[in-house]
């Protein structure tokens, strides 16, 4: 009866090993949402791109890990937005371990399926600041204000007057 007993017992653990992984698989999609649309976004890991969003809103497939994952997107006029999707536990993992044991738990964690990512990331984009170009006698004007500090204005105005070659950046 003992040996019946063992052999269930080690059935049941070999069955349900890798658990997390029947259920929830190794690979996961993410989906990149900024506000206003339009980015550009990239996937990174350990320094290496894994997926890329050419046009918000979209969606990537990844290979999940115990790593995290930056994500960083880029819009021209906007600043760089970015976000950390931190690499979780899946659900499923804790189920797991009580009925599969460190038999199941090992294998799904050995091929990432015991992890899990944010699946929705939503990032809000930022104005860029103002950067224009400005001539000697017509300051850059925005907003009814001079982008330019009046000492760039004078040194500008010194140089030109020196026959020396001038572009003044305001911002």
């Amino acid at each position: 009866m003992k040996s019946v007993i063992g052999a269930a017992a080690v059935f049941a653990a070999v069955s349900l090993s890798g658990c997390a992984s029947i259920i929830s698989g190794t690979s996961q999609e993410i989906k990149v949402v900024t506000n206003p649309p339009g980015a550009n976004c990239q996937l990174v890991r350990d320094g290496v791109v894994i997926g890329q969003v050419y046009q918000t809103p979209g969606n990537v497939t990844i290979d999940k890990t115990k790593n995290d994952i930056t994500l960083a997107c880029h819009k021209d006029g906007y600043q760089e937005a970015s976000y950390v999707n931190h690499s979780g536990i899946y659900g499923a993992t804790y189920g797991n371990i009580v009925l599969g044991g460190a038999v199941g738990w090992g294998v799904d964690s050995s091929i990432g399926a015991d992890n899990r990512y944010d699946s929705v990331v939503n990032l809000s984009m930022v104005p860029a600041p103002a950067t224009q170009l400005a001539t000697i006698g017509q300051p850059v004007v925005a907003a009814s204000r001079s982008l330019c500090s009046p000492e760039d204005l004078q040194l500008a105005q010194k140089a030109q007057q020196n026959n020396k070659p001038v572009r003044l950046v305001c911002n």
